[in-house]
């Protein structure tokens, strides 16, 4: 497919790498000594430059080093930072009314929002959707209408899995540290089963085998009979970009709807052209009974969702479900010129060039280096598992190296993973081919030099 070159210019920022200063710069590191005395401890940073403008794939500094951005803030910007459609739009609902809370005077926002996630998301069934703020309000909401319509208290897991920072879902989350170290005791019911990581496995495990393996705990640990929801990432990611087995998540979904079990996919950090679909459930033909959406879905605003089978998402009394903040007309609007420019530049089209523009070099590094054990992922959602060389035993301090080198020579690079060992790559959706392999030569260099 031939897409339209992108623009050199976005939101006045020019699409190019270009450092004027050492990376962080001597203001950013002015900003970061009032960050020591203002901010709380516990909020940290991976790279302590401060962002004073942005556009398209690329962060400009208060220092005025343009950095290429592999991060999306974290699988957000999909349309790019400060889409022209999306600013366009949170003007304009700006300056007609920022909130009134849709629980008490609603507006159309909300509901065209609701009409979109039912339109783009998987089935032909009829659907309903309710928005909140945030990826883990949108999962904890997912659980209390699984457990409302099924009658059932069980949610079960999967390890390596990571669904967010509130109480229930830190007891969702496989990590400990930083997300649940010091945080318990954790919300009940919550029960964690072996997923399907190829990589990792001793021996090969097919999708389909590594399912029974899952599912066979939970028979026998739990009981299917008291599963309200089986909460599953069709690509794993704070657990490293996990991508399991062809065939684990349809057996996974078979079982579901054998023992009447609600399959809940989170889309959050996967969702919205991200893989190369619209949503990464589809690569399998898996169709979901609820899914929760966040992160892509309002280009750069905090909106989240869930849309599901009306008659699960119905089984909800009124007023079950809401938040004084949940469907924010500016983040509304965000997500509608979002969804529309996801659509008609086709963003997963840009997501499968990106993919096949990046996975080359990427699996030509490994082959140079063996401290890369794994090359992974799906479209603009990609990843590299770093090991000590002819183990599989993680190394966490080399994909820290590779980061930091990334960063001081102008890209911005996040490291992800169970174990701290593996470096992930979300550039927005939109980003210029050229930029992106400059990136990838500065990804290169950084590389060769650390595992030198």
């Amino acid at each position: 497919m031939t897409t339209a070159p992108a623009p050199d210019v976005v939101n006045g920022v020019e699409q190019v790498r270009r450092l004027l200063t050492p990376v962080p710069g001597p203001r950013s590191r002015e900003l970061a000594a009032r960050k020591e005395s203002a901010v709380a401890r516990g909020v940290a940073t991976t790279l302590p430059v401060y962002v004073e403008r942005a556009g398209g794939a690329v962060i400009v500094d208060v220092d005025g080093n343009h950095l290429i951005d592999l991060g999306s803030g974290i699988a957000v910007v999909n349309v790019g930072h400060a889409a022209p459609a999306v600013v366009h739009a949170v003007q304009e609902q700006v300056a007609a009314f920022t909130h009134t809370c849709f629980m008490v005077t609603p507006y159309e926002g909300y509901v065209a929002v609701c009409e979109r996630l039912a339109e783009l998301s998987p089935g032909s069934h009829p659907k309903r959707a309710a928005l909140f703020n945030s990826g883990a309000e949108a999962v904890e909401n997912a659980v209390k209408i699984a457990r409302h319509a099924t009658g059932r208290d069980a949610v079960v897991v999967l390890d390596h899995a990571y669904h967010g920072r509130t109480n229930l879902t830190m007891a969702m989350t496989a990590k400990a540290m930083p997300y649940k170290s010091g945080f318990g005791p954790f919300a009940g019911e919550v029960y964690r089963v072996p997923t399907s990581y190829p990589f990792r496995e001793p021996a090969p495990v097919t999708g389909e085998e590594a399912a029974a393996r899952a599912l066979d705990a939970v028979t026998t640990q739990v009981g299917a009979d008291r599963v309200a929801c089986v909460v599953v990432e069709p690509i794993q990611g704070e657990g490293g970009f996990v991508v399991p087995a062809p065939g684990f998540l349809p057996a996974v979904e078979r079982w579901c709807r054998q023992h009447g079990v609600l399959l809940v996919a989170d889309e959050i950090q996967t969702g919205f052209g991200r893989t190369g679909r619209v949503f990464a459930c589809e690569h399998e033909g898996v169709v979901p009974d609820l899914m929760t959406v966040a992160k892509g879905v309002a280009g750069g605003l905090p909106l989240a969702g869930v849309v599901g089978r009306a008659e699960v998402v119905d089984a909800v009394h009124p007023g079950g479900l809401g938040g004084t903040y949940g469907g924010n007309p500016v983040a509304c609007a965000a997500a509608l010129a979002a969804m529309r420019t996801l659509v008609e530049d086709d963003l997963p089209a840009r997501a499968r060039a990106i993919e096949e523009q990046m996975l080359p070099r990427l699996q030509a590094m490994a082959q140079r280096h063996p401290g890369i054990g794994d090359v992974r992922g799906r479209g603009a959602m990609l990843a590299i598992e770093l090991v000590r060389p002819g183990t599989i035993e993680p190394d966490a301090a080399q994909a820290a190296r590779i980061s930091a080198a990334c960063h001081a020579a102008g890209v911005v690079t996040l490291t992800a993973g169970t174990y701290g060992n593996v470096l992930r790559f979300l550039p927005p959706l939109t980003i210029a081919p050229r930029l992106l392999d400059e990136a990838l030569d500065v990804l290169e260099s950084a590389v060769a030099e650390s595992v030198a």
